[in-house]
């Protein structure tokens, strides 16, 4: 289990939320509209209404306390930076920052993101691969030029072990689970 702080509660952050805390991790959440956090309420431990653009409402936090930091502001990429910067000088174990373009992720990147995240990047990317082709079922990229990919057997697979198919010489691919009868 892992404290997390998630700083805006928009889109982002509220699946964010959500999926953290459905994983057992203890959530807290930051925005300055408690309008955004009400239906949150239930799933995070701890919800807190203010302006992390101010130094001291993210002291008061504790930054120092939580294994991650989300910063999920998406409209205002200015104070995305400044909060990420904040956070690391106030002792931010691990920052992770949304970034709409590269430019963004470089600057946050310099003042104190450990990573950057692109959401609708990274969507794109993974529906364009599954939807793109007849043959993937589903894809996610782990890093550059490294994927996990699910798809169909070809039919010369069908009835041959994986040790006569010698898929990982031939194919330079590593098979990481079976699907048997689904």
């Amino acid at each position: 289990m892992k404290s997390v702080l998630i700083i805006g509660t928009g889109r982002l952050g509220h699946h964010l939320c959500t999926n953290m805390a459905h994983m057992g991790n203890e959530v807290m959440i930051v925005d300055k509209n408690e309008e955004s956090m009400q239906d949150l309420l239930s799933v995070a431990v701890m919800a807190k209404v203010g302006d992390c653009m101010k130094e001291d409402v993210l002291r008061s936090l504790g930054v120092g306390n939580f294994d991650i930091c989300f910063v999920c502001i998406g409209s205002d990429f200015q104070s995305s930076l400044e909060i990420t910067s904040l956070l690391k000088e106030m002792g931010a174990k691990y920052v992770v920052s949304k970034a709409n373009r590269d430019i963004q992720a470089k600057f946050l990147l310099r003042n104190g993101a450990d990573e950057v995240i692109y959401p609708e990047r990274d969507v794109a990317e993974r529906f364009a691969v599954k939807y793109g082709s007849n043959k993937v079922f589903d894809y996610i990229e782990m890093a550059e030029g490294y994927s996990i990919l699910e798809i169909p057997p070809m039919h010369g697979w069908v009835g041959k072990s994986i040790g006569q198919l010698a898929i990982r010489s031939r194919y330079h691919v590593s098979i990481l689970g079976i699907k048997v009868n689904g």
